[in-house]
């Protein structure tokens, strides 16, 4: 940091100097921040956050009061779109308003150092008043105008427009064995497939990488029917006939009855598509069609998920963002995803988190219990190492390493690294399983970042110190968007 920019916190004409962070999360090379608190003359450099390359940010102490500031990025002068904004004598100029003073805080910087990256954003949120005297929130009105919008688009425009120009879907038959089926999804790098009933002539239902993980505690426990060496024959159509008799449906008759297909056909509303994954609680939903109003001779056309409905969204408001006020909201003032709750706050909701030296075995019963798709892996610190997801079992399909090893005895580091084989199939969606965003960021570059294919989650992270804040899921979003 420049000398001209105090070091700690502290008190400059009888005013407490309030630290302030400021972000570049649009990426660069070399980023500078100047303003009105450098009387325009000085350029402080801004240091890449650890983790998010592409974020860069800076920590000043100023003075209560209106502060203007921008940005210099590979010799360009910018500003923050997203962020209050004025036209003066410097051009379009981001702002600031810091309307109180601050309580005395503990020095936030280790002695003798310029910058210290391990900061509490938190406490920032506390002394930091921007604006109004808090963080931004959004009116009633303007959320229901957003979501108003937002459903108006979705159920005006079809499933058919998530079909790809051109792709291949995969499905399994029911008589596969299932030690087969999960090769194959392992071979293609694909977490789900489609079941096929030659006998039936329809689609029955899918195989997923929750499957597995439910046949690997089945072959784990004590009294199990299923051994190793049935696995080799074990059908998926006998898998899915015995699973079914645990996860059996009652009806109020206290009948018992098997759970049907979830899918929708191409010319099903979006809103449909999405509402169908929401309730259903699943990662996709096959979109097929049938010429015959019998349902006969059925055409698998592409497996749906959220990502691609949310690409939709983006890709229609892309240049008329202004039309929905929400999306520029930071996703820390919306009630989305879930957070790791403040000390003393009551009835939150604890984030499952896990070491990476804990056994896979309870990655798996956590992955049931609190039905979630995946887990962050944290230091002592709970700094974010990586993540574990449901997919992430099928690496132990590659040298039939599930026959090989006791869930109790290998450690999720090392499942992971299964995954990270360089020879790995999967290691192509290794590059978008962890990503990352700031509490800081807004709603609509969540939904983008949400929006590629094979990302589910973003994990939020506290800026330098990489400590989880919380999670935010594709199913988080399209709850908040549908109200």
């Amino acid at each position: 940091m420049d000398s001209s920019v105090p070091e700690t916190s502290g008190v400059v004409g009888g005013h407490v100097l309030v630290p302030t962070r400021f972000v570049w999360p649009y990426g660069g090379t070399r980023v500078f921040l100047t303003g009105s608190f450098t009387r325009w003359s000085e350029h402080l450099p801004m240091s890449p956050v650890e983790g998010c390359p592409t974020v860069f940010q800076a920590i000043c102490s100023l003075t209560p009061g209106y502060h203007q500031y921008k940005f210099f990025v590979d010799g360009e002068w910018r500003h923050d779109e997203s962020q209050p904004s004025v036209t003066g004598n410097y051009g379009v100029v981001n702002t600031v308003l810091l309307t109180r003073e601050a309580e005395p805080i503990i020095n936030i910087e280790s002695p003798g150092s310029r910058s210290n990256m391990d900061v509490d954003n938190d406490a920032f949120q506390r002394v930091v008043k921007v604006s109004d005297g808090s963080l931004p929130r959004i009116s009633e009105a303007d959320l229901e105008v957003s979501r108003h919008r937002i459903s108006v688009f979705l159920s005006t425009h079809t499933a058919y427009e998530l079909l790809p120009e051109s792709g291949k879907v995969l499905a399994l038959d029911v008589n596969l064995p299932v030690k087969q089926a999960f090769h194959i999804l392992y071979e293609q790098g694909i977490p789900v497939a489609p079941l096929w009933d030659s006998c039936k002539g329809q689609f029955v239902g899918v195989l997923s990488a929750l499957d597995f993980i439910l046949i690997l505690k089945e072959l784990g426990s004590l009294g199990s029917n299923l051994t190793e060496e049935e696995l080799e024959t074990h059908t998926i159509s006998a898998w899915k006939e015995s699973k079914s008799h645990l996860e059996r449906q009652i009806d109020g008759h206290g009948r018992a009855f098997p759970k049907t297909l979830i899918h929708a056909g191409p010319y099903d509303c979006l809103k449909d598509v999405a509402l169908k994954i929401l309730q259903s609680k699943v990662a996709t939903v096959p979109i097929i069609h049938s010429s015959t109003q019998d349902g006969l001779f059925p055409q698998l056309l592409h497996l749906a998920s959220l990502s691609g409905v949310l690409k939709c969204v983006c890709r229609h408001f892309r240049h008329s963002s202004s039309s929905l006020p929400i999306l520029q909201q930071p996703i820390c003032s919306i009630p989305l995803g879930t957070w790791v709750p403040e000390i003393g706050e009551p009835n939150g909701r604890p984030l499952a988190m896990l070491r990476p030296n804990a056994p896979l075995s309870a990655a798996l019963s956590l992955l049931l219990q609190a039905q979630v798709s995946s887990i962050p892996i944290v230091d002592d610190n709970d700094s974010l190492l990586d993540i574990y997801s449901r997919s992430d079992i099928t690496a132990l399909a590659k040298d039939k390493v599930y026959a090989q090893i006791h869930l109790d005895e290998m450690s999720i580091h090392q499942a992971l690294q299964l995954g990270q084989d360089a020879n790995s199939p999967t290691g192509l969606f290794e590059g978008q399983k962890c990503q990352m965003c700031l509490r800081t960021d807004s709603l609509h570059k969540v939904m983008e970042r949400l929006s590629n294919p094979g990302v589910r989650r973003l994990v939020i992270v506290e800026a330098g110190s990489k400590r989880v804040e919380g999670i935010i899921s594709l199913m988080d979003v399209f709850r908040f968007l549908l109200g």
